[in-house]
């Protein structure tokens, strides 16, 4: 068995895509007001819209019943460098975890996301 797709869901889905596909960098597939995907070289990364905002504040903490979306580059502080440049919100910068450095990011709805380097 293997992972098929991960869901995001969005409150505003222009700027998801536009945060996604600009500032991380995911070549998008394809876009509509309800559904979007990105190219990923894995899974299928898929944009919801949901009606419903995102509760204030999210919390950075892992919580049962969360789920968080990992992404790898090939360069991770080339990378952390663009996301900073960008303003991003950064929870944790290039720390090394398990052999590989991992990085932590915010989108806009506030979804935590990790981003590591090439092993």
């Amino acid at each position: 068995m293997r992972i098929n797709y991960s869901i995001i869901f969005v409150s505003d889905m222009s700027r998801s895509v536009s945060f996604y596909r600009d500032t991380v960098g995911i070549p998008l597939r394809f876009e509509s007001p309800g559904w979007t995907e990105f190219a990923t070289e894995g899974a299928t990364l898929a944009l919801h819209a949901s009606k419903d905002p995102a509760p204030e504040p999210q919390s950075t903490q892992e919580h049962a019943g969360q789920c968080r979306a990992g992404f790898q580059v090939p360069n991770l502080e080339e990378f952390h460098q663009r996301m900073a440049d960008q303003n991003v919100p950064c929870t944790q910068p290039p720390t090394e975890t398990f052999g590989v450095k991992i990085a932590q990011y915010v989108d806009p709805d506030g979804l935590v996301f990790s981003v590591s380097g090439a092993r």
